[in-house]
């Protein structure tokens, strides 16, 4: 994700805000505290993309993939619209709890700006339905030019939205985030709605961490810098979801965006040892590094 990177990170304070009062009144309110559930993934799986995971003659690799990570940020939907067959054959291709997020289909989002969206919107739920048990949460991207203005547009589609099917909507425009008013109605659609409001940790645009929880389930997307910077940053969102897990989130999807190749550490190797010790989780963890791929 390009989105929100910078040249250099190094000036940029990347401090996690304070837990808002609204989240926490809202926490608060869920029942079944004692649920919770991490899934912890990265945007792709393939070896051109994940270089140095595989280990050498894998043929498949989401098979692979699904045994390391408990979850996908599914981005291959956002371009063309799945069908049924294509998503029985992904679940097929996994392990049993992991989890399918996939991207809603940019004829809706971006071309249509969700507008007359309604049969897409079916054939798109329809398809995807048949994850079943491995359907985590779609998600919802906006392009970053629509803004605040289409507010009654974006709590229609919201209305409209199958209802039970699991998604979390991502807004990118500055209005959202610098007008309090705004952000606070986005927040009251997204409740009202029973919608999950994504959280995105960025270089460039560290105002998209004010949206508050709006649902029991915290959808992160994280972009990595450098990996002195981010192996604080990923400490310091240990403590946070910690902090959420105590005060009642049920549930969170942690999809970390970061540049990989053959020599690269990847960043989810500690993060989950340090969930694993501080929250309970039992996520895998890639150790000893995986043998590399044969170099392309």
């Amino acid at each position: 994700m390009k989105f929100g990177r910078v040249d250099d990170p190094s000036s940029i304070d990347f401090s996690l805000p304070e837990i808002d009062q609204e989240s926490q009144d809202f926490l608060k309110q869920i029942k079944n505290k004692e649920s919770f559930q991490l899934y912890l993934g990265y945007p792709k799986w393939s070896k051109a993309d994940l270089k140095g995971f595989y280990p050498r003659g894998t043929k498949d690799e989401l098979p692979y993939y699904s045994s390391y990570f408990n979850a996908l940020e599914f981005n291959g939907p956002f371009y063309r619209m799945p069908t049924k067959e294509q998503v029985i054959k992904w679940k097929n291709r996994t392990q049993e709890n992991f989890k399918f997020c996939p991207k809603i289909t940019n004829s809706i989002s971006h071309y249509s700006r969700l507008i007359n969206t309604d049969e897409k919107v079916l054939s798109f739920v329809d398809a995807t339905v048949f994850f079943e048990e491995n359907l985590g949460m779609a998600f919802l991207q906006m392009p970053e030019n629509f803004r605040p203005k289409n507010i009654d547009r974006l709590e229609d589609f919201l209305t409209r939205f199958p209802k039970g099917y699991p998604l979390a909507v991502e807004v990118r425009h500055e209005e959202w985030f610098s007008d309090a008013q705004i952000l606070n109605q986005l927040t009251e659609i997204y409740r009202k709605t029973k919608k999950t409001g994504i959280i995105v940790d960025t270089p460039g645009r560290r105002d998209l961490l004010k949206m508050p929880l709006t649902s029991p389930t915290a959808f992160i997307r994280f972009v990595s810098t450098n990996p002195i910077l981010d192996k604080a940053r990923l400490d310091a969102w240990v403590i946070r979801l910690k902090e959420w897990k105590n005060l009642g989130l049920q549930e969170v999807y942690f999809f970390i965006h970061q540049k990989i190749d053959q020599d690269t550490t990847f960043l989810s190797q500690q993060f989950a040892k340090d969930l694993n010790k501080a929250l309970g989780c039992q996520l895998p963890v890639i150790e000893p590094r995986i043998p590399l791929i044969e170099p392309r």
